[in-house]
């Protein structure tokens, strides 16, 4: 089936990101993924975009931006078995299957449609949904150091619900100098270096660099894509034991707590884990091809009615 299905993707958005852009790097990976199992890609994205997996289908952004979501209906390929939007759109008028992939968390009392499906398996619980898949990314992206800079590391917005004052306390307590990477410049005390927002290379860089992640969130993460991030670069995760984390997280890739007495308690652990086997857990549970491959499943059953 997968040498001859033809998907098409919805992001609506500039494809690739260089800077922050969670979900846009996961569709840019989800084509690259589906493309080496022989998948035919088209994406609807924001003219300039330049995936070489995907033959773009442009869509103007002002039609893209129109409450309620846009109609896709016209813009589909001849040929298009499945359509994979990654943000609501309105209801096709095509007998074509469809799915959309949900990113965020949703108010208490919204129901989430049957097409939606989540990003783990307790992001799906909570929305009652039947449907997920884990996120994936492309190793050749990142940077692997088999040792690191002697630094810990934040990286992500510096709002409460990411727990970046837990971070930055628990680094100071632990004995542990911290650089924060986000997106306004907060008070800071000596040991921490903030070096606000990142991408590109110098986001690779970090990461590579860190000895730890911290992941201390302080609310249900429907996946956390950072802590992949950190661990293909070989930089063991710190995190909370809230929502996917305790899916992503394991002995051998980082430790997790659930005060912040119990994160400093276990920061001095992580310098002892081995960096090659912290980045082979995301190798062997979290690259875009086996996103890619979970997400064909999907598309089959559909096809076939389910």
């Amino acid at each position: 089936m997968a040498s001859t299905l033809h998907v098409l993707l919805y992001y609506p958005a500039r494809l690739p990101v260089d800077g922050y852009g969670g979900s846009e790097r996961v569709v840019t990976w989800l084509a690259r993924g589906l493309a080496e199992r022989g998948v035919t890609v088209s994406l609807v994205a924001y003219p300039g975009t330049s995936v070489a997996e995907a033959r773009l289908i442009p869509i103007d952004p002002a039609v893209a931006e129109r409450p309620g979501g846009v109609d896709l209906t016209p813009l589909l390929p001849p040929g298009v078995d499945v359509v994979h939007a990654h943000v609501p759109v309105r209801a096709l008028h095509a007998d074509v299957p469809f799915l959309w992939t949900f990113h965020g968390n949703a108010q208490p009392g919204r129901t989430l449609p049957s097409t939606a499906v989540g990003l783990s398996a307790n992001h799906a619980t909570r929305h009652g949904l039947s449907r997920w898949v884990h996120n994936g990314l492309d190793p050749a992206d990142y940077t692997f150091q088999p040792g690191s800079a002697g630094r810990d590391l934040f990286l992500g917005r510096l709002h409460r619900a990411k727990g970046w004052r837990w971070a930055v306390n628990g680094a100071r307590r632990a004995g542990r100098p911290i650089t924060v990477a986000g997106g306004w410049r907060p008070s800071l005390r000596r040991g921490v270096r903030f070096v606000g927002s990142v991408g590109g290379n110098r986001k690779r860089q970090l990461l590579a660099d860190a000895a730890c992640l911290w992941m201390p969130a302080q609310w249900d993460e429907p996946f956390g894509l950072t802590t992949i991030e950190a661990m293909v670069s070989g930089t063991p995760v710190l995190g909370t034991r809230r929502g996917a984390l305790p899916e992503i997280i394991t002995p051998e890739s980082g430790a997790m707590g659930d005060t912040l007495d119990e994160l400093v308690a276990l920061r001095p652990g992580l310098d002892k884990l081995n960096r090659e086997a912290v980045r082979q857990h995301v190798l062997d549970h979290f690259t875009h091809r086996t996103m890619a491959e979970r997400y064909v499943d999907l598309y089959v059953k559909l096809i076939g009615g389910e």
